[in-house]
């Protein structure tokens, strides 16, 4: 049974939502939105590696972490896009929001899990 660190995962969370936004304008600016899109997941991955290595333990420990970090980040992006298109396009701007938030769950979870791996073998290799 893995022990839940909140605390790591809470911190991840904010992490994760700094970093992606900072790279994804950061690229964005540069090299524009497409690819500015993976720079908001590689600023993700950096966070959920935080996490990973920061909980140690084995694989499965850091994957859990990673998973709860991604379905937290998929919440809060949902909640986001809701909120965003109910505002500018009313309802059936909330239902794509509605359909962002399932979406970002699912790929926050899986980017969550490969960071936490990836967090638990750096420590394991450092």
């Amino acid at each position: 049974m893995v022990e839940v660190k909140w605390k790591t995962v809470l911190i991840g969370l904010v992490l994760g939502v700094l970093l992606s936004a900072t790279i994804e304008m950061l690229i964005t600016l540069f090299a524009g939105m497409i690819v500015g899109l993976f720079g908001g997941a590689i600023g993700f991955l950096i966070a959920t590696i935080y996490v990973g290595y920061t909980v140690g333990g084995d694989y499965k420990n850091g994957a859990i972490h990673g998973a709860l970090v991604g379905i937290f980040m998929g919440i809060v992006v949902g909640i986001i896009g809701i909120i965003l298109g109910l505002t500018l396009s009313g309802a059936s701007g909330a239902a794509i929001g509605l359909l962002a938030l399932v979406i970002g769950i699912i790929v926050y979870v899986i980017i969550g899990v490969i960071g936490g791996i990836i967090g638990v073998l750096v420590k394991a290799w450092g």
